[in-house]
């Protein structure tokens, strides 16, 4: 019972979509019509903002790791085990990905699954960070930083910590961020994506009323 009521609360923290409720409160233009019309970090930052760029990656991070760690640290009183921990990772990504309260139209994931790692594990979420941070400054493309953190991650988890019903959560995550990026991947190989800054046309602020 307390397994189905934790995993419900982290899907409904998920569904908080930090890009639009940022851009609302910065006064820009919804993130899901310009750019790549996707509701993250890395789009926000096309409208200009670095401040709600910034401001929506740690909303999506911190919402992740929260979901996690309250299942880790406050879980096991309530009878969470190591699948109900997993369950807890999966379903706040998975309220990320496909928001209740933004007519199940999320982003793609990458902030919320650091953060989610952060909780199962810190030195995971900062092994995964780096990577991305690497990837990120050598080649300059998000998508990119992503698609090779994403298929790290396990590995990360695997040799350090094991294999367990978590690792299956992190497994499930990283497939799920390769499917969201296909598009990416696409333009990837055609060397259409857009680099890390690059300013999107119509992701101007929205006119006051």
């Amino acid at each position: 019972m307390y397994t189905i009521l934790f995993t419900i609360a982290a899907y409904l923290i998920g569904s908080i979509s930090f890009a639009v409720v940022t851009s609302r409160a910065f006064g820009l233009s919804d993130p899901r019509t310009y750019g790549s019309k996707n509701p993250g970090a890395t789009n926000v930052l096309r409208s200009g903002s670095k401040k709600a760029a910034i401001a929506t990656l740690a909303g999506d991070c911190v919402k992740g790791w929260l979901a996690v760690w309250l299942a880790v640290h406050f879980g096991g009183r309530f009878g969470l085990d190591d699948g109900g921990v997993a369950l807890v990772a999966i379903a706040v990504f998975l309220g990320h990905l496909w928001p209740v309260f933004f007519r199940f139209v999320g982003g793609k994931g990458v902030a919320t699954a650091l953060g989610v790692l952060l909780g199962l594990n810190v030195w995971l979420g900062l092994a995964v960070l780096a990577t991305w941070l690497v990837v990120a400054y050598a080649f300059r493309y998000s998508s990119l930083a992503a698609l090779v953190a994403a298929v790290m991650a396990p590995l990360y988890y695997g040799i350090g910590l094991g294999v367990d019903e978590k690792l299956f959560a992190v497994i499930f995550m990283s497939v799920l961020l390769l499917y969201r990026h296909a598009s990416n991947i696409t333009k990837l190989l055609a060397g259409k994506e857009s680099r890390i800054g690059s300013k999107a046309a119509g992701a101007k602020a929205s006119p006051k009323k």
